[in-house]
C-alpha cells in the first residue's frame, strides 16, 4: 500500500463531504480507502473466464399493507391546503438567494 490516495485527494473528499478533518483523521481516512482499493484490485485479479454476468433482484412488497392503486387526493381540495399558490400549482417560496 505505497500511498496510492494522495494528500490533496484526502482533502478534496473533506471539501466535498463538508468535512474539517483532523490530521489524525486525514490519516485514518487515507488508511481505509487504501484497504478498499487493495480490495478492489484483488476482486479484478479473479478469474471470470466462462462466469456469465448475473443479477439477483429482491422481490419487494409492503408487508404492512396492501399496494392498491387508487386515485389522489381531489385536485382542488389538496390545493386548498397549499400556505401558497399561484395559479393551478403550489407555490414554493425561494429559500435561497
Amino acid at each position: 500500500m505505497a500511498n496510492k490516495i494522495s494528500d490533496e485527494t484526502i482533502e478534496y473528499v473533506g471539501i466535498l463531504a463538508k468535512l474539517e478533518l483532523s490530521d489524525e483523521e486525514k490519516e485514518a481516512a487515507k488508511a481505509d480507502m487504501e484497504k478498499m482499493l487493495d480490495y478492489i484490485d484483488t476482486l479484478n485479479e479473479l478469474d471470470t473466464t466462462g462466469i456469465e454476468p448475473m443479477s439477483h433482484v429482491f422481490p419487494v412488497n409492503n408487508v404492512f399493507r396492501e399496494d392498491v392503486v387508487t386515485n389522489g387526493d381531489n385536485h382542488e381540495e389538496t390545493l386548498a391546503n397549499a400556505p401558497q399558490r399561484k395559479e393551478d400549482s403550489f407555490e414554493v417560496p425561494r429559500t435561497i438567494g
